[in-house]
């Protein structure tokens, strides 16, 4: 009886799901498209969503349609902590249906592109000795599979492009010695020392120690013979010139294009020293035969106006011509992001070779950075993915109009969640396959045609909108208050999935890194706000003076101010919500941050905000502004501290948290990572030692194998159960799990 009735309930909370799932309507901040063609099944909420569901849960690729539009080819890869394995599969999406079917989980292949207009598909599989295997498999014909070519290197950023029936031009990057030969790590022989000597910096960058070898852009041709693709040989783009494609440490497919006509990328100018410079340049290499060798050296293209960095190269749909993102000032990574035309790509004259793409600016403009930029299909817009007060929204721009003395004004394709990835859907159409995530969704593939961008349809929702996480778009909403000045700053608020406006919650106040960064509505594997939501918390992620997002000169209102306008707004914020949100618990609160975020605890600590908190959760974080010298990018602290040390001591000096250390009383949580060349682990055990010395309640906790991010599923794991338990103790809610971390307490 008692089972016969368990089953009855269980299926009454299934149709009931389902019957959800079919209804689900969205707060206006977050409406989206309708969602068409899902699978028939669904998949069964989660009771809880956890650290575990998080980091376990499918993660997919963007995905890329086929010439014909009706299919599209993804990756996937799935982590379990039972079997502490990682599944890698290459999938396929039928996009009128929206089913997938399964090409190949062998554990190695990764980066699927498909073979022209046939159903074949071209991956990459790990070989012996750190080469790497060129695969070639057909969608219709499982299973049959052969090798087109061997690199006897390890490779990534694969791009293809066709040359006629039966020719396609590959390249892609890998690491290259000085003299532009391949650089292949395993087969190098074992070195009887380990010093390193340098006469010029950088030393480190990010989480590795510099080395001669470079990454560089490499090409080739595959032909068809016999029904098989064959690779040829393979040649280096940059062999012989000083220049470094894609820009480490983050640079990838988005640094070049590949074209019938040859290659364009951006590379950092090799004339200034990286660790102080930003400035980069857009490069042409034409190539008459992707079999040989190029006839030429790149041309390199610039407007004399723009000395900044650049990024997204993107060839036009004929090849003619390029656009790319490129900013003002050298130095400063964060400056706003300008849209730059090349006309023609084959012309000599140095005048003619680059065109801004104007657009309104100023307070009733557009100032906003875009972060990529591509073609419309019939090159006659140029389409911006851009942040903007809290998503990272799809723009057109009408190309025509824009390179006139008329002022043309973005207009937004999109309207909430974030765009990772804009494809043509199909050959000769202008609809666009894009790819995007939200707060509550991971993965999202929707169709979109720029005329009736309301008609966008949803062809896959990995979470099914949520549900499958046991998420809601209800959780999800934002708030605006009144920030130091005469302006508003905005906020995203993550509620718990059982939410009720007659308890109140404690309050997790998280404060976002960069600093010239900002909360989206994006999904993340590292400070998800759903997780802490799930926990019991109202989540709380103000976006403050420095955030991007919100125009140009709000990002530059951090300039020479870290511990000024950011701070006298997170005052503010926590003052309206005080006075605006009674289902917070304001004496129950707690602040988390990491990198600028991490500084921002160390502020908190010696000024009085720090007071209102529980406890902190200070990770990667900066303690003494002196040390931010032995960091990496020395142009970063350079410009928003006004200068060098010696130079401009006294703002160093002004906003350094380690002059208020006399103040420091709110327990903490210090997390710092080895592998942490951004801002070097000293930092984090200075904090900690400060901490003990003064008998606060803290703990410090490391990871011999992370940088700046704590990336490994198990790693992440402990990550999240120790902050979890670390908050928890502090506003009475139950710890998350037993701990299971080595160490001395």
């Amino acid at each position: 009886m008692a089972a016969s009735k368990a089953v009855s309930m269980t299926a009454l909370l299934v149709i009931c799901i389902a019957a959800l799932y079919f209804t689900i309507q969205s707060p206006s901040f977050w409406t989206g498209p309708t969602i068409i063609n899902e699978p028939s099944y669904i998949q069964f909420p989660a009771p809880k969503f956890t650290p575990e569901i998080l980091l376990s849960a499918p993660r997919r690729s963007p995905a890329k349609p086929n010439p014909s539009g009706k299919l599209a080819v993804y990756t996937v890869s799935t982590y379990s902590f039972e079997s502490h394995q990682k599944t890698s599969e290459i999938k396929v999406i039928d996009i009128a249906s929206g089913l997938s079917s399964l090409i190949t989980n062998e554990k190695t292949a990764s980066e699927p592109n498909w073979l022209g207009a046939s159903a074949e598909l071209l991956w990459l599989r790990e070989g012996e000795k750190g080469s790497t295997e060129l695969v070639v498999g057909n969608v219709e014909k499982a299973g049959q599979t052969h090798v087109a070519g061997t690199v006897h290197a390890s490779i990534s950023n694969v791009k293809l492009t066709s040359l006629g029936t039966g020719r396609i031009a590959v390249a892609f990057t890998a690491k290259s010695w000085p003299n532009g030969t391949l650089y292949n790590e395993e087969l190098e022989p074992e070195k009887l020392s380990t010093a390193r000597l340098y006469d010029s910096t950088m030393v480190r960058h990010w989480d590795k120690y510099v080395t001669p070898q470079k990454s560089a852009i490499w090409y080739g041709k595959l032909e068809k013979t016999n029904g098989q693709w064959r690779l040829g040989p393979l040649s280096n783009a940059l062999k012989n010139t000083r220049l470094e494609s894609p820009i480490p440490p983050f640079g990838g497919e988005n640094d070049y294009d590949l074209s019938a006509t040859g290659l364009l990328f951006v590379a950092k100018d090799p004339s200034l020293n990286p660790a102080f410079n930003t400035k980069a340049n857009l490069y042409f290499v034409p190539v008459e035969d992707f079999s040989e060798t190029p006839s030429s050296k790149p041309r390199m293209f610039e407007n004399e106006a723009l000395q900044g960095a650049a990024s997204s190269p993107v060839f036009s749909p004929d090849a003619q011509s390029a656009a790319f993102l490129q900013m003002e000032k050298n130095g400063y990574e964060s400056d706003r992001n300008r849209v730059v035309y090349v006309p023609n790509l084959s012309s000599e004259r140095t005048s003619s070779r680059t065109r801004l793409v104007e657009t309104r600016t100023g307070q009733d403009g557009w100032d906003l950075s875009p972060g990529s930029v591509a073609f419309s299909p019939d090159g006659s817009m140029l389409l911006l993915v851009v942040e903007e007060k809290g998503n990272d929204i799809l723009f057109k721009v009408d190309l025509t109009v824009s390179l006139t003395n008329s002022l043309s004004h973005p207009e937004p394709l999109t309207g909430s969640g974030a765009v990772s990835d804009v494809r043509p859907l199909k050959v000769g159409s202008k609809e666009l396959f894009i790819s995007s995530s939200s707060l509550i969704d991971n993965s999202l593939y929707t169709i979109l045609d720029p005329d009736h961008p309301a008609d966008a349809r949803i062809i896959s929702s990995n979470s099914r909108d949520g549900i499958s996480f046991g998420l809601s778009s209800e959780q999800i909403s934002e708030i605006w208050f009144q920030g130091a000045g005469d302006y508003q700053v905005h906020a995203l608020v993550t509620k718990p999935s059982n939410f009720s406006e007659n308890q109140q919650y404690p309050l997790a106040y998280m404060i976002h890194g960069g600093p010239q960064s900002a909360w989206t509505n994006s999904w993340s594997t590292r400070w998800n706000p759903a997780v802490f939501a799930e926990q019991g918390y109202i989540v709380i992620c103000p976006n403050p003076t420095g955030s991007t997002g919100y125009g140009q000169g709000f990002v530059d209102g951090i300039t020479e101010s870290w511990g000024g306008l950011p701070y006298d707004d997170l005052v503010k914020g926590f003052d309206y919500i005080k006075e605006q949100m009674p289902y917070v618990d304001t004496d129950n609160v707690v602040a988390l941050g990491a990198s600028y975020g991490g500084y921002m605890m160390n502020w908190f600590q010696g000024h009085p905000l720090g007071r209102a908190f529980k406890a902190l959760v200070c990770h990667d974080g900066v303690f003494s502004m002196a040390n931010q010298i032995s960091s990496d990018e020395q142009y970063f602290p350079n410009h928003d501290l006004g200068g060098p040390y010696w130079t401009s001591r006294d703002i160093w000096e002004r906003w350094n948290p380690a002059r208020f250390t006399g103040n420091w009383s709110t327990p903490m949580l210090v997390i710092h990572n080895e592998l942490d060349y951004r801002l070097p682990i000293s930092e984090g055990l200075a904090m900690f030692n400060v901490l003990q010395e003064r008998g606060i309640d803290s703990q410090f906790l490391t990871f011999s194998d992370e940088n700046h991010w704590v990336l490994k599923e198990e790693n992440s794991l402990v990550w999240h159960t120790v902050v979890l338990n670390w908050i928890n103790k502090y506003v009475g809610l139950p710890p998350y799990k037993e701990q299971g971390v080595s160490g001395s307490t």
